[in-house]
């Protein structure tokens, strides 16, 4: 297990009026938190309890982090993920040492198999997060935070199951109660907040967000009374908040996370410091790191257009020579680099001397693209905003 670093923001810093430093969890083994409670709990197993192996169900880092504790242990580890899971999550569990079987399209049938496969072999299943050994495995971070940040007033942290947040906030709690500890969830997949306000866990009818590490639909059972009794608020950000997050980690930190390990920072920087009720240093905790390339490249590019850096405008104009050249002037003079130009002659309300450009122009921030915009209006073109 690493001793993952504490590197500081300023930019967070700045915007929050808080020193504000991240936990960099996305540089652990295997590239998240996890192996920190998937280690306890397996190394906690006795030898007979060994000798049949372990079992998970995963699409990602909780495969990757029980596959790595049981090649630690010298035990074996069999993991059943989805057939449809990206292929750099696949190919490093079996790095790891898994044998690995593709079952069915989501988690919950993977667990199905995993759950017939322990009941069949007598394997341990190890839960992602419902179970006190990896609440006590994840409660180390933790311990190492308050050794790297003696003074740190309010912990921010991406919640999923609610395991990592639950150690977290009993390891933190029981030394200095005074510290604030806030979970984030995906607004997509919050079923927290609607949880804490009934008294137990209530499971969630759907779920949409690209930040599938935190995507759980049910609360677990064994964190919830530790999330209830010392956990100060949970609140949620929007896909938009975790895209700009994503983005301003690479180019601010440089560090690569993945949406689910950004939604501390997406909390920063989307809700004020009163609404977060941030007191003294701020640690925002980035719990993971693996991400698909091809999903990366969609999400900068979605944080970019969140944060005010593309604007996709559909303009008609006219469909003679020099039409094309007098739109693109205008965006050249308003200081916007053109990304890609596609014309469209098939649309229903177009006369018959006119054409659809769409247009993705690169600006500078929210306050270029609206003088873009005010500059195309201002020649006498028609503009229409893309989503």
């Amino acid at each position: 297990m690493r001793r993952t670093p504490v590197v500081a923001s300023r930019i967070l810093s700045d915007l929050t009026g808080h020193e504000v430093r991240l936990k960099c969890e996305n540089l652990q083994r295997t590239g998240s938190f996890k192996p920190r409670g998937a280690y306890n709990r397996i190394a906690r197993l006795d030898a007979e309890q060994r000798a049949r192996g372990v079992v998970a169900a995963s699409a990602g880092n909780h495969a990757q982090g029980v596959a790595w504790a049981a090649s630690q242990v010298g035990i074996d580890s069999t993991v059943f993920m989805p057939v449809g899971v990206s292929l750099p999550k696949l190919v490093a569990t079996k790095a790891y040492g898994a044998t690995v079987h593709l079952v069915g399209n989501t988690v919950d049938e993977a667990l199905k198999s995993a759950r017939e496969f322990a009941e069949r072999t007598g394997a341990t299943l190890i839960h992602p997060f419902d179970h006190l050994d990896i609440v006590a495995g994840q409660a180390t971070l933790g311990t190492e935070l308050l050794q790297q940040m003696p003074d740190v007033g309010t912990i921010v942290i991406p919640t999923g199951g609610g395991g990592l947040l639950a150690g977290v906030a009993a390891a933190v709690k029981l030394t200095k109660p005074g510290i604030r500890i806030v979970g984030v969830q995906a607004e997509g997949a919050a079923a927290w907040p609607a949880s804490l306000k009934a008294g137990h866990p209530i499971a969630l009818t759907s779920m949409s967000t690209m930040a599938d590490g935190i995507a759980i639909g049910l609360p677990g059972s064994v964190p919830f009374d530790h999330v209830q009794g010392w956990v100060d608020d949970v609140v949620t950000v929007s896909e938009d908040a975790l895209s700009r997050a994503l983005v301003l980690c690479i180019e601010r930190a440089k560090l690569i996370v993945e949406p689910a390990g950004a939604a501390a920072v997406a909390a920063l920087m989307t809700h004020s410091a009163d609404e977060l009720g941030l007191t003294g240093s701020v640690c925002a905790v980035l719990s993971g790191g693996n991400i698909d390339p091809l999903l990366l490249t969609h999400v900068i590019t979605h944080g970019l257009r969140a944060g005010g850096r593309y604007l996709a405008v559909r303009v008609t104009i006219s469909d003679k020579p020099g039409g094309l050249t007098g739109v693109l002037g205008v965006v050249r003079d308003a200081g916007a680099s053109v990304v890609d130009v596609v014309h469209s002659r098939t649309g229903g309300r177009l006369g018959l001397e006119e054409v659809d450009v769409m247009l993705t122009v690169e600006t500078r921030g929210p306050d270029h693209r609206g003088s873009v915009l005010d500059a195309l209006g201002a020649a006498g073109y028609a503009v229409h905003v893309e989503n």
